[in-house]
């Protein structure tokens, strides 16, 4: 089965007010999936405008180049086959060493859950692979759920899917893969069912829910990723340049949260110093002292909607 790319954009308006875009400016999509932000962007961009779009699917690739060269703009974009924590490197091989803006929408595209043969979602039987990048050779999510060994599947499940049934549902993955290999998504949502109590199965939505999120972000390396591409995307943020990030889970909100506190608050010294000595300084400022969430239609019209959250921080002038 194959899904259509038909990616709602989360936060749209939030996302191109956030990056308080310039004509003349340079903008970084670390996230280009199907282009929705991009568009947006490339469309106020003028002759002297550049959009740079990174991402590691091919099949996002494809599609979001014929959509951006669709777009009425005087602005050219770039676009580079890669995971955006090479961000740096990506943008050196557009000519680029400073952005006016930086955006990263986090997590699957509404096409990778639809498309059931990438074994992103529960809802449709497929093997189990959750690779945004199909053509790496890194694992897949067999490998995690057929070779991990039970502590490191319970850690994965408990704090990535923040699941707490992880135990009973690792003891029973360890059982079904004793008698034969768990291959398909239908095979580990089985299990998972069978493994959570009914009472607990009727609320929180599916069952196989966090479980399916904890592999996906075991087998993307997701957090390890966004850690240091968040780094390196506010190092390359030009004076004044701001960086704009959509989480949808708690995992990595804490970790936007975190790392804008520290780029804005870089000291070291004990609080009780009357002046700074460490000479780390600030790199700029948090906007969102809380973040940015969707209201109204767009939690009405995109399910997605409900659990995104936008932080915008501002390189200092």
């Amino acid at each position: 089965m194959t899904a259509e790319f038909a990616h709602k954009s989360v936060l749209l308006k939030e996302c191109i007010d956030g990056l308080n875009i310039k004509s003349d400016g340079t903008y970084v999509d670390g996230t280009l999936g199907g282009a929705g932000h991009s568009s947006e962007i490339l469309k106020r961009l003028g002759k002297k405008g550049l959009l740079v779009g990174i991402d590691q699917d091919a099949e996002a690739i494809a599609v979001a180049s014929k959509r951006l060269e669709e777009v009425e703009t005087e602005g050219s974009f770039k676009v580079v086959k890669t995971n955006f924590v090479n961000l740096i490197e990506a943008c050196k091989e557009c000519d680029v060493t400073e952005a006016n803006g930086i955006l990263l929408d986090l997590g699957v595209s509404s096409y990778q859950f639809d498309n059931g043969d990438r074994g992103f979602s529960y809802r449709f039987d497929a093997p189990l692979d959750m690779r945004m990048d199909r053509t790496s050779n890194g694992i897949t999510a067999l490998d995690v759920i057929n070779k991990y060994d039970t502590k490191d599947l319970i850690r994965i499940i408990r704090d990535y899917g923040e699941e707490k049934w992880a135990v009973r549902i690792v003891k029973m993955i360890d059982t079904a893969r004793k008698d034969k290999p768990i291959e398909t998504t239908f095979q580990l949502v089985d299990i998972i069912k069978a493994a959570i109590p009914a009472a607990a199965r009727r609320d929180g939505g599916h069952p196989a829910k966090r479980t399916f999120q904890a592999i996906r972000i075991e087998v993307n390396q997701e957090l390890q990723v966004l850690e240091k591409a968040l780094d390196d995307a506010i190092k390359i943020l030009a004076p004044g340049g701001r960086l704009c990030v959509i989480t949808f889970h708690s995992l990595e909100d804490r970790i936007v949260k975190q790392c804008f506190k520290k780029a804005e608050n870089p000291c070291e010294c004990p609080k009780d110093f009357p002046v700074c000595v460490c000479g780390k300084k600030s790199l700029g400022r948090n906007l969102t002292s809380k973040p940015i969430v969707s209201t109204g239609t767009e939690l009405e019209e995109n399910s997605r909607a409900h659990s995104a959250k936008l932080r915008i921080f501002e390189r200092r002038e």
